[in-house]
Order: structure tokens, then sequence, then C-alpha cells
């Protein structure tokens, strides 16, 4: 694998649902790409179980998966949000967001019992979910004449980039995202295309 490829799942996985001696657990996996959507998911469950007893989570960001946190949500220390953490070390997934929304049911589980539920309930979400080959992109903006857009369109598909943005005026003004390896081969394509402006996007 390039170094500007991670694993990390397709789409969000919701309502996995187990229970263990009469508790509930109801359990997520979410992408993410950045703290800002972590916050997102994490309020839309404190929305969607306002009255559930805990919501513990672990998530990991980031290419080098050096940005992450488990959070136990008032259950003992190290019995939830690290279970789940290290389901995700185990998959080598990024950028994914595991919770585990608990209902008490009455029965204690102990700290070995939760440590084993909870590892149990990132198992099942992460199971539920397809996991995928994604890469870190680099973005650009072209700008060029009409009678240039077929070129330009092709070569944006030979690197499989994406058109996230189209303007049409006097010019065509697409911004492209690209694998971050194959930018220097995507950029050299347009070597000899005169009245074609390419700028590179900082990250």
């Amino acid at each position: 694998m390039r170094d500007d490829a991670y694993l990390t799942i397709e789409k969000d996985v919701e309502e996995v649902v187990f229970k263990e001696l009469g508790s509930k657990f109801i359990n997520y996996a979410f992408y993410v790409r950045n703290e800002e959507e972590v916050k997102q998911k994490l309020d839309y469950l404190y929305e969607r179980w306002p009255d559930a007893t805990h919501h513990c989570y672990a998530y990991i960001l980031g290419i080098d998966r050096k940005n992450y946190r488990a959070n136990d949500d008032g259950e003992p220390s190290g019995s939830a949000g690290l279970p789940i953490y290290n389901q995700l070390l185990s998959a080598e997934l990024t950028n994914i967001l595991v919770v585990s929304v608990r209902y008490f049911g009455g029965t204690k589980l102990g700290v070995p019992g939760l440590v084993k539920a909870y590892k149990y309930a990132a198992q099942l979400a992460i199971e539920n979910a397809e996991i995928i080959t994604r890469y870190l992109t680099k973005s650009a903006i072209l700008e060029f004449n009409y009678d240039q857009q077929g070129i330009v369109e092709r070569n944006i598909e030979r690197v499989k980039g994406e058109i996230i943005n189209r303007e049409f005026t006097e010019k065509c003004r697409f911004t492209v995202e690209v694998r971050a390896s194959l930018m220097e081969e995507f950029k050299n394509q347009f070597d000899e295309m005169y009245q074609l402006k390419f700028t590179e996007l900082d990250d």
C-alpha cells in the first residue's frame, strides 16, 4: 500500500443492537474526516438517545493514526472506550468513529463483563461495515477554454480524479481532487496545453 493509502469504512453503520444481562447496546460506526465531524456525529446520537445511560466511543483520525480518543462516558476507567479503540487498531482503520450507546438493564456487568461487551460492540459495528481503501488527496483549480473541456475531463478520468466544483463563465473553471501520489503525473498531462491555468491548492 502506498503511503497515501489507508483503510476505513465506505459508509456509516447504524443501530446494530445486542443485549447483555438486560443491558441494551446500540452500536454505530461512522466515517469521519476531522474532529468537527466527530462532534457532529456524537451530537446526533445524544439527540437520538438522550436518556441512554452511556455513550461510549473511540475514534482514530489521520493516515498516521496519531489523532485518537477513547471515552468511557461514566463507565469504569478503561472498560469501554479502550476496548472499542483496540478493535479499531486491530482492524487497522482510521478516519472512523465507533459509538456504543448503552441502556442499563439493572444487572451490573463488572469491569471484565464491560470490557467484553464493548469489545463485542465495536466488533459488531466493524463487521457490518464495508472496509475500503481510501487515499490522501490534493486539490487543484483548472481554468481553460470551452474547447479544451473534453481533454481536461479525460485527463481527470485517467487518474480517477473527482471534479468537486464546476464554474462556467468566460472560461471553464474546475476544482479537482486527485490522489496525492498522482498529482504530479496529473499536472504533467497539461504541459502542452496552452491557455490552461493549473493552480495546485494548499491542504
